[in-house]
Order: C-alpha cells, then structure tokens, then sequence
C-alpha cells in the first residue's frame, strides 16, 4: 500500500492553530453519501464528485466515517485492517485523490479513529485466539470463564454480555460492543505503541485530525467491581484513563491537527478537562442533550432537556474548552423529526440555534436538506444490529410485534443512515440500483435539487447562517447568555461581545406562545439580521408560533 505523504502546508509546529474555531464541519457517511460505481453502496468518488456541492454550502472540513477494512458487523467500526481502505469504497488511491481534490478547495478532512477495539477478524485478534502464551494474547481482555460462569455479569452497550466464551482457550474476551468488536488492553505498552504508528501514519498522509471513536471506555474497572446505578460505569470515564489520553494528546500536538473525542461518560462538569486549555482534545462529542426522555415508543424529544443540557455545556466551557455542536450524526435519529414536526420551517428553526450557539458546528449529511426519519414497517427494512437486538428481546418478553417494533424503531440509528436524497430521481439519485438501506419515501419533495429551484430552501437558509457566523466575531467568540429557560418550547440566547450583542429567538413548535422581555431592555436599538419568515421588531410582549426563527444585532456602547 502506499506511504507516500501527500505535500501540504501545515501551521509550523510552534503555532498553536485554532482554525476550528471558525470552521464549520459537515459528517459524512460514506455508504449513504453517493453512489459512484453503481453498486448501491456509497464510495470515495462519490464525496469527490459532490465536493463542489459541499464548497457550495460553506463548510471547512469533513469528517468521514469508517472507511478502513472491515467485516461490517458495525458498518466499519469493527477494523480489521487499519491501513487499509474497504473495497466497497473504493482504493488507497482514491482517498489520496479526495484528500489532494478536497484540500485544494480548502476543504480539509478529519477521519474517524476507532482504537477501543479491533474487528475480531484483525490479524491481532486472530492471532490472541489461537493460545494463552500467543504473543498477542494480551493484546485483549482474556479472562479464565465457563460458559455458564463468565467473569462478571456486565452487559454491553449492544445487549447482552460484555463476555464470549471461547471454548479452544477455555477462556473469554471482553467487549462493551458487539461480540465481534474485541476489546483492546490498553494497559499493554505494545498495543499502545502500535496505534501511535498508526495514528502517524494516517498524519503523514497529510489528513487533518481525528474524530476519536468511544475514547473513554479504554479504561476498564477490576473484573469484581460492583455496579451500583449506571451499567456503563466499569467502562466509561473510568480513572486511569487520563495517562493514555495524554500519550495521545502528545501526537497530536506533533502535527498540530484537529481532534474531537467522543466523550460518552464526561459530564460537563468536567468537561473543561478534556477540552481545555489543558485537555486532551481540541473538543468534544457529549451525549447528554441527545439522549431519549419521554415516553417509549414516541420519536418526540424534549426541548426542555434538549436546552437545559446545552445551556449546562455551554456555561461549563465558557471560558476554558470548546463545544463541538450537532443535533444529528450517523447514531441519532433526524432532528426535524425529533423536534420538529418534518416542516421546512422547523428545520430552518434548529439550523438557527444550532449554528449560532459557542462551538463548532457539525452539519450531517442531509440535514441542511430538512431530511426525515424513515417510517419502518418491517423490520426486515433494519440494518442497525443494537435495533434489531432490541426488537428481539421486545419480543421474547412477549411485547405484541407491532408494538415492538414501534418501540425498537423509535430512536434507531438507521433513521439517520437512509441514502441521501439528491434529486427526485428513482432511488433518489443516490445511485441506479437498489441501496444497501431503503431511500426514505419522501425523497421526490426532499431533495439537493431544491437548493437550485427555491432560493429559501433549507440549503440556502443553512448557508446564510453559515456565512453569517463566519463574518461575526461575537457569533464565534462571544458570551452565551440564555434566555427564558423555562419556557417550554422558546429557545432563545444571546451572544456579547464589548462591541455588540447578538439574539437569538426561536419558537421550537408551531402553537403560539408569549414571551416578555424585560422592561429594561431597549428593543429599539436592536435591528433584524435574519428570519426564516417574515420579519418582526422585537418587542417587549411578543407572540411566537410556526417555527418562527429570528437573529437581532445591537451595537453597543
């Protein structure tokens, strides 16, 4: 394979580079973006042909799912080879020609890093199972285990058990995904020192950081450590962990490139501590404002709790860290649907408070189209492992099966992963075959083309706010001061600088609803900057319903 470093300008190594800060990111899902080869599968020369497309909506970087060797059990998060490109995407080349075409439109691409664990088909893991003296054995988590006695009764994050017997060995291996998705010991120096290779090599390709996969569950808890309320806690943020992110903070510094880290497990009380000044990455990925509340079965989120957590990470980073912003990725369900009721206008709505809020923001593929999540009938329509896991068990406790699959769909991560919708085309443009995942019924309304046919599309109402951050300095930099924060349904902050003050002011529903400013605000020094309807000036009652979306700015003293 290659190793060839591709020639790019970097920031010299003593110059602390926060372009990110400006950045605007978009997540793409490779086998959902764009069909190029006509296999119903998405591939590398597909995001190449739609580059000028992205360029188009105003984003700076991409981050690209898994796009590595890999058996599939998690659609790519299962490697079994690190340096290596899986053949339905395409060649070693054709990531070197995306990375040399995106750069020179000044696009610039992170990659996932998934080093929890391994594919159980990495030649690591091959080798570690063949005897207890083979020298990758330790590579991994083996502990002495029958099949009706394992190690402990943890349970991992896709059901069941964290342990599989393994009868040759008479022992188990640990794992906190899917069985084929092992564990590795990261308390073993030669496991680390092979993923720090790794890791450089991918930097010297010249790529431009790293979205870290599952990074604080690397540490693992004592086999006899006691759950007491959260199942997750012997593998999530355990204390130890703090060594090896350091060792990884360390190489990043070398190359001086973009890193997020999914933090499942960080509260944002100690979010500072991993994104600060002094933390381990540039940023962030909680998942605290995107986790389920209400009833099960009901794709409703909760904008309360949808504000209230944001508002938390947003005090918590205010003045030391950095917020990486998304309302949807590859395992959450569509947010127009979650929050809105499907409507242009509701997506237009959250593009507004998202993309205006302190961090970075991350648009995922299809959502500055307004797509929807897909309505299952079957669940034979399902890809996703933990939904059709969960459907099972729905069922075995004698849950009827409508009403299981109801409940399994409702937050499935296959919402998100239906092919995008380019155009009103059969399969949606996506490709001339059947996908590998049905394209969403709606694909004929909702679709890229709209961006050229209504110049108050969702596109274009994405790009406004993208090119409005980006000319604000108070919109990047400035204080995050939320307002009316027990309203149920209004979503409103400001952003504040010395120089001038920025409000934002969003009704997240359509019935109307009263909000009242304080008298000691003088609205009418505050001018209309932009709506998603028809302007208004503020005033110190004000009526709000529809989806309404308004950006005021105020010049100050």
């Amino acid at each position: 394979m290659p190793n060839t470093a591709i020639d790019i300008k970097r920031q010299p190594l003593t110059e602390k580079n926060t372009w990110w800060k400006n950045a605007v990111g978009y997540q793409i899902y490779p086998r959902s973006f764009k069909d190029s080869n006509h296999d119903g599968i998405g591939d590398l020369n597909g995001i190449r042909q739609k580059l000028p497309y992205l360029k188009e909506l105003g984003i700076d970087f991409l981050w690209i799912n898994p796009i590595y060797a890999s058996p599939n059990a998690d659609n790519g998060y299962d490697i079994s080879d690190y340096q290596a490109i899986h053949e339905d995407f395409g060649t070693m080349d054709d990531f070197q020609s995306l990375l040399q075409e995106a750069h020179a439109l000044n696009l610039k691409i992170i990659m996932d890093l998934v080093v929890n664990h391994t594919s159980d088909q990495h030649p690591w893991f091959l080798e570690s199972r063949k005897s207890l003296d083979n020298p990758y054995r330790d590579y991994y988590h083996w502990a002495d285990a029958t099949p009706e006695q394992l190690p402990n009764d943890w349970q991992s994050f896709f059901g069941g058990s964290t342990w599989t017997y393994d009868e040759p060995t008479k022992q188990a291996y640990f794992h906190v995904f899917a069985k084929e998705q092992p564990d590795l010991n990261w308390t073993n120096p030669k496991v680390r020192h092979e993923i720090y290779q790794m890791i450089r090599w991918w930097l010297e390709l010249g790529i431009d950081g790293f979205r870290i996969d599952a990074i604080s569950h690397i540490q693992k808890e004592p086999w006899d450590f006691k759950i007491t309320d959260n199942p997750w806690a012997p593998f999530m943020n355990v204390t130890g962990i703090e060594s090896y992110l350091a060792e990884l903070k360390a190489i990043f510094n070398e190359y001086n490139v973009m890193t997020v880290g999914e933090a499942s497990g960080v509260p944002h009380s100690e979010a500072s501590a991993w994104t600060g000044d002094h933390g381990y990455f540039n940023m962030i990925f909680e998942l605290e404002h995107c986790q389920r509340v209400g009833e099960q079965g009901s794709q409703k989120g909760s904008i309360h709790h949808l504000k209230h957590s944001l508002n938390q990470w947003q005090t918590s980073l205010a003045t030391d860290g950095w917020n990486a912003l998304y309302l949807e990725n590859h395992d959450t369900p569509r947010s127009v649907s979650v929050y809105g009721d499907h409507s242009p206008e509701a997506a237009k709505a959250l593009a507004t408070v998202l993309l205006l809020m302190k961090g970075t923001p991350f648009i995922y593929q299809g959502q500055e189209l307004g797509m929807t999540n897909y309505p299952f009938n079957s669940i034979k329509e399902l890809d996703a492992a933990d939904t059709i896991h969960f459907y099972q068990t729905l069922l075995a406790e004698g849950t009827p099966a409508k009403e299981a699959l109801t409940i399994a769909v409702n937050w499935s991560r296959d919402h998100s992963r239906t092919p995008f919708q380019w155009d009103d085309s059969p399969f949606g443009g996506f490709s001339t075959v059947t996908p590998w995942l049905n394209v969403n019924k709606n694909y004929q309304t909702i679709n890229a083309v709209q961006k050229d046919q209504d110049k108050n599309s969702i596109f274009h109402h994405y790009q406004r706010l993208i090119r409005l951050r980006k000319e604000t300095d108070a919109l990047i930099h400035g204080e995050f001061t939320l307002l009316f924060p027990d309203h149920p349904t209004v979503f409103s902050y400001t952003r504040t600088t010395e120089t001038e003050s920025w409000l934002i002011l969003v009704q997240l529903d359509r019935e109307l609803t009263a909000i009242t400013f304080p008298d000691s605000w003088e609205l009418s020094d505050w001018e209309e900057v932009l709506a998603n309807t028809a302007c208004k000036a503020l005033q110190h009652e004000m009526m709000l319903s529809d989806y309404e979306a308004h950006v005021y700015r105020k010049v100050l003293n």
